[in-house]
């Protein structure tokens, strides 16, 4: 599998806009990737230290919208800890 295949997009919310400062950053990855997977691919695509890596599993949520209802997609989270002597990732600079 492909560094660019594992990262999918990142996570823009409020509560990882607070976590940015402390170098934690949320990504949302493919449901088979484990975390040394995600760990490399971070590594390679942004060129930093990663410290430890969490990942969650999210349920779709029930949608409905007149007669058509259904569930969203299932989808897998990162939480990505960089180490106190690596740099932050360029991207979520301007976002902090």
């Amino acid at each position: 599998m492909e560094h660019f295949d594992i990262i999918i997009r990142p996570i823009l919310t409020e509560k990882t806009y607070n976590d940015i400062a402390n170098k934690r950053y949320v990504f949302e990855v493919k449901l088979d990737a484990n975390k040394i997977e995600i760990k490399n691919a971070i590594e390679k695509i942004f060129g930093v230290k990663v410290k430890k890596v969490n990942t969650v599993r999210v349920n779709g949520k029930f949608k409905q919208q007149g007669r058509t209802s259904g569930y969203t997609s299932d989808y897998k989270k990162a939480i990505v800890t960089l180490t106190s002597d690596s740099k932050a990732i360029e991207f979520f600079e301007s976002l902090a």
